[in-house]
């Protein structure tokens, strides 16, 4: 049985921010906010019974307002990750879009969906925030009407992203949350214990500004290819990651195995499961390196590189620029829906089979 529970996070531009939490008999525990439709808490408990807030964070309405510049937990739209040159044509028609990453759009640009406040409602066991993003901004064409569903069942949150325009548009959403099993405080020294598993036998190819080159290539035989268990610290002692891995099996009806993290000192798992044909792996490669001040999050904790990881469901990245890309362009009377489901428990053996990168 999951309770669900309703209350206050502070206000932003005078206007309360609502946090909904979910709380379930074996202390697996999902905390939401409307700022953002930020995933704000994720408690699991270890195979010892000790519970953990396993994402990156803050306590406080102030934290995500003024020290949120990596997206920690947010909902990033309209569209994410990197549109190279900032701006698209639809129709012969062109948009320029804000160059928030050197001369490119990144995550929906200035003021995106991370930054603003979601109205939100309950509808039984789900929460459902919803955001009108207008005509023209962020240079984006179309009134675009947009929903994040939040619900959690049998220590599994579910996460659908809705949204329709009046005019045609570019839209792919994802959740940016900050992920590290063994708990949020404890940084890139248990990251580098966590094991991956990712399916996919391709990634995207990017220049060195992280912009897709329209090409796709094989992992096998490289250290991108997770398509069995690996070590992220065998794996990270010469490579980190920021890529879209290409999901083997989207286009298989439903959702889709996308990838399994087990952290075999807590005994902690985190399945994903997605209707996306992509994921970006990122290993928190732009949070701030030893010898930097860290970014406080909650509980007073430093937050450095390579502290957590992300896994963030999506079409492929400026997918408008690559006819060969599934395309993210949404049109008048169509409906974008994006699922996906974070499965959450406690392995049955002491070690997963690994392979030595």
């Amino acid at each position: 049985m999951v309770h669900l529970i309703e209350q206050e996070f502070g206000t932003f531009k005078g206007e309360p921010v609502k946090k909904f939490t979910w709380k379930s008999k074996s202390g697996f525990s999902v905390s939401v906010i409307s700022y953002g439709a930020i995933v704000q808490a994720i408690e699991v408990p270890d195979k010892h019974g000790e519970i953990n807030d396993v994402v990156l964070g803050f306590d406080d309405i102030n934290g995500y307002v003024n020290r949120n510049t990596p997206y920690l937990g947010a909902t990033v739209g309209r569209c994410a990750n990197r549109i190279g040159g900032a701006s698209f044509q639809i129709d012969g028609a062109t948009y320029e879009l804000a160059k928030n990453v050197g001369i490119d759009h990144l995550h929906g640009g200035i003021v995106g969906f991370d930054k603003v406040n979601w109205k939100s409602v309950v509808d039984g066991n789900q929460v459902i925030f919803s955001y009108l993003s207008k005509d023209g901004e962020e240079g984006y064409p179309g009134d675009l009407v947009t929903s994040v569903i939040y619900e959690v069942k049998d220590d599994t949150l579910y996460v659908e992203f809705v949204a329709t325009t009046t005019k045609k548009t570019v839209v792919n959403l994802t959740n940016h949350s900050y992920f590290n099993l063994a708990g949020h405080e404890l940084g890139a020294a248990e990251l580098y214990n966590h094991v991956i598993t990712i399916n996919a036998d391709k990634i995207t190819e990017t220049t060195s500004e992280s912009i897709p080159t329209g090409k796709l290539l094989n992992v096998g035989g490289t250290p991108y290819d997770l398509r069995v268990p690996k070590r992220l610290g065998d794996l990270m002692a010469t490579t980190s990651y920021d890529d879209n891995y290409c999901v083997s099996t989207h286009g298989n009806e439903g959702m889709n195995f996308v990838s399994r993290v087990e952290h075999p000192p807590s005994g902690r798992y985190m399945e994903l499961y997605s209707n996306q044909p992509g994921v970006q792996l990122y290993t928190s490669n732009f949070l701030p390196a030893p010898g930097d001040a860290a970014l406080v999050g909650k509980g007073g904790s430093g937050y450095r590189l390579h502290g957590a990881f992300c896994l963030e469901t999506q079409k492929y990245p400026d997918a408008v620029h690559h006819p060969n890309f599934l395309t993210t362009i949404l049109k008048p009377g169509e409906v974008y829906r994006h699922r996906v489901s974070y499965a959450f428990g406690v392995v049955e053996t002491e070690k997963p089979a690994v392979v030595v990168a």
